[in-house]
């Protein structure tokens, strides 16, 4: 079933395992369209289940069929840890996924792994920021035309129950940052606490966005957004001015 909502696009699965594999296809198809138009497919990865919701790309036909060593992978959020913590977004995408595919490492750019394990939430924040310029002075990211942000081809996005995305939470200042492409939080409502996180400019200025959602937990968040247009959950500042698609179960829609 598809919908338009106060402009935004919903698609409901009947469950994860049907979402999972539409989640496939789009991505495949969006690789394929990158890969052709400008050798480069830029995919921005955020934690929580997405990783498991991508497991269908691992296997048949996608895994022989795209072209990984074009694809170069980023993380739309971080949390600001040891790589091999078990609170680490970058861990939890190499095991579930970025290991099960030939993409090559230089094209895996994870958070700073000195800075990460000393917590230094800002400097990661900067060291990461730096390595996004230096990628668009290498013709790797494009700017975006219409905004001067950064252009990534596909952002997959998840939502928390409290409206989050990314690591832009209700009634917290990054929200409002515009004058950075990656800012820090140290007092995240949601443990860990310390944390680096693209700014919502940044994230609203991808040729695709993808934000999947699933559970009855999130039915809440949903409706506020959907239904009543809740602009206090950062997740309803997700665009629709880009290609948005929001992919939900019927379990998320339970309040809808």
């Amino acid at each position: 079933m598809a919908t338009t909502q106060a402009q935004r696009k919903m698609i409901v699965f009947p469950s994860k395992n049907e979402l999972s594999e539409a989640m496939a296809k789009y991505t495949a198809n969006l690789s394929d369209k990158f890969c052709k138009e400008k050798g480069i497919f830029t995919v921005v990865l955020s934690g929580g289940d997405l990783i498991d919701w991508l497991c269908k790309l691992v296997q048949p036909p996608y895994l022989n069929s795209i072209d990984w060593s074009k694809w170069h992978v980023f993380w739309v959020d971080e949390r600001v840890c040891s790589w091999d913590d078990p609170d680490s977004n970058y861990k939890l995408a190499i095991d579930g996924f970025l290991s099960k595919v030939p993409i090559p490492n230089k094209n895996i750019h994870a958070i700073d792994k000195h800075y990460a394990a000393n917590g230094n939430a800002e400097h990661c924040a900067g060291l990461y920021e730096e390595c996004l310029r230096n990628l668009v002075k290498e013709k790797i990211i494009p700017i975006s035309p219409n905004t001067g942000y950064p252009q990534f081809d596909l952002q997959l996005l998840g939502m928390g129950p409290d409206g989050h995305m990314a690591s832009l939470f209700p009634g917290h200042p990054q929200i409002n940052v515009r004058d950075k492409w990656v800012t820090h939080i140290t007092d995240s409502p949601k443990p860990p606490p310390r944390r680096i996180t693209f700014t919502l400019p940044v994230i609203n200025s991808a040729s695709y966005n993808l934000m999947a959602v699933c559970d009855k937990e999130q039915g809440h968040a949903v409706a506020e957004i959907m239904k009543h247009n809740n602009m206090s959950l950062p997740s309803a500042h997700l665009s629709a001015q880009v290609e948005t698609v929001w992919y939900l179960d019927q379990a998320a829609t339970s309040m809808l």
